[in-house]
Order: structure tokens, then sequence, then C-alpha cells
């Protein structure tokens, strides 16, 4: 769950956001027209694109391009909540602050590598000194105004040029203003095994709880309730044999967040317990 959240805006647009998360917890990433610089001053998170499965440790950070994808917080020992700062990079704030004259890092380079869709950014010492300056401004909100967002925006941006990842984060960034857009199926593969209600996957498909029943029905014979349930139970049955993993785990892995009523409906779809059903698949 989403402990505190703070939030600047910039011509209307969250441009920054500092979150305070107790796991477990799964974000919704919907990004079709925008980019995302995420940092970890507190925990770690998880990414999962179409291309790539990665973590995000403490003091490390990301750069995801447009994109549709599922972020998700397990529980952690060491950490009792997750901080994160995120940075939103939308291609009319870009032109709005940049008028006509785009930095390089958003020009189309030479040869577009369409499976780059991430870039992790290893604890790199000016990007800790720039974060620590908008801790700064969370504290102090009176202080902020839109000419300080703007300078702060411009800064990350500067500082990204200058990283070692700088090639791969001219991919991300220079796909901005060629926005990728997602079919209906398409959004519901890639959230699947999120603990999304269906006014949620209505909200993610930018349709009406009603007009989603229908849509959904109509690309898939089933209701949602069914379907998605059904493939989140499947899922679980192949983690439960192929990984080893606890069952805990691999029950919020598919998207239940109760135990109970994880091992409910898998005893109703399986005939057996989520722990007699590995037993016995692994004996075979």
């Amino acid at each position: 769950m989403v402990v505190e959240k703070k939030q600047y805006k910039l011509f209307e647009k969250a441009i920054f956001e500092k979150l305070t998360i107790k796991a477990p917890f799964k974000i919704p990433n919907p990004m079709p027209e925008e980019a995302c610089f995420l940092y970890m001053l507190q925990g770690q998170v998880n990414y999962k694109t179409e291309n790539q499965n990665v973590s995000i440790p403490q003091r490390d950070a990301v750069l995801l391009k447009c994109g549709n994808y599922f972020s998700q917080i397990k529980n952690d020992n060491s950490v009792t909540h997750h901080q994160i700062i995120i940075v939103h990079f939308h291609p009319e704030i870009l032109k709005l602050i940049y008028s006509s004259d785009l930095p390089e890092i958003f020009k189309q380079p030479d040869f577009i590598d369409d499976k780059i869709d991430l870039s992790i950014i290893n604890n790199e010492f000016l990007i800790q000194k720039y974060i620590e300056s908008l801790l700064f401004y969370f504290d102090n909100p009176t202080l902020v105004n839109d000419d300080i967002l703007a300078l702060k925006f411009k800064e990350i941006i500067l500082l990204l040029c200058q990283t070692k990842s700088a090639s791969t984060i001219q991919q991300i960034l220079s796909q901005l203003f060629s926005p990728t857009s997602f079919t209906f199926k398409e959004i519901i593969e890639s959230n699947i095994y999120s603990n999304f209600t269906l006014v949620e996957f209505a909200d993610l498909t930018n349709l009406s709880l009603s007009s989603f029943k229908r849509e959904f029905k109509k690309n898939y014979n089933d209701t949602p309730a069914n379907y998605i349930r059904s493939k989140k139970l499947e899922k679980s049955a192949e983690l439960l044999v192929l990984s080893e993993e606890r069952i805990t785990d691999i029950a919020f892995d598919c998207g239940f967040s109760n135990l109970a009523n994880f091992s409910h409906l898998f005893s109703e779809k399986y005939k057996c317990s989520p722990s007699v059903y590995r037993l016995n698949q692994k004996n075979k």
C-alpha cells in the first residue's frame, strides 16, 4: 500500500513524485506517451517489461521507455517501508520547456533498437546529489514554484546525458515523440497477474466498467473475472512446480493479495491444496 505520496505538477501534469510504500505492493505503469525515471531511496523494486526482468536496489535508478509495465515490491526483512523518487517525462511538457530547441538526447539516433525498453543507472554520484536536492524541495514546498520545477527538470536531463548509459538513454528518450499505442488485449495480457480490480483494468484501457466488460467478452469470449482468475491459477500451478518460491510469494506474484483466498480458489480448481499439488507434481 502507498503510505505517503508527495507530488509536484508542472502545466497540470505530475513530473516529480516521492512515494513511501509498504510491501507487498504492485504498481500499474501504463505509460503509452511518457518515459519514467525511478530512483530507489530505500528498499528494492522489481520491473518486468516485454524484454527484461530487473531488480533495482537502493541508490540505483532505472529509466523506462513508453510502454505498459508493472512493477512490484516484495516483503523485505531489512526495511519496513520502500521509498521511491519518480520523474515523469511527458512529451508535451518537454516541448513547452524547450520550445523548438530540444537537447540532442531527444533526437533519434541513426539506429533504433526496439528491444531496449529500460536503462539501469548504477549508483551515479551526480544522480545521488540531484536526488538530495529534490528531497530538499519535497521537505520545503513553500520554496517551490514553476521556474524551480522547470530548472530541476532540465537538470536531470543534463545529468542523464553524462551517465555511462547515455547512448541507451537516448534510445529511450528519442521515442517520446513517436509514442506507442496498445491494443486492448496487449494491456490485459501485460497486467493479468497484477492485483487489479476490474475498475482499475477499465481505467487502464480508458473505458467505463460496462464498456470494459463488453470489450473483454468480445475479445476473450469469457467474463473478465473468470478468465483472469483462471489464468492466475494456471500460472501459480506452473510456478509451484518450476520454482522453489514460498507459496505466499507465488500467490502474490500471480496477483493474489490474500493467501487464504488463493488456497481456496486453487483447491477448488485443482482438487487439492497448493502444497499438496506441488508435492504430487514433483513426485511424478
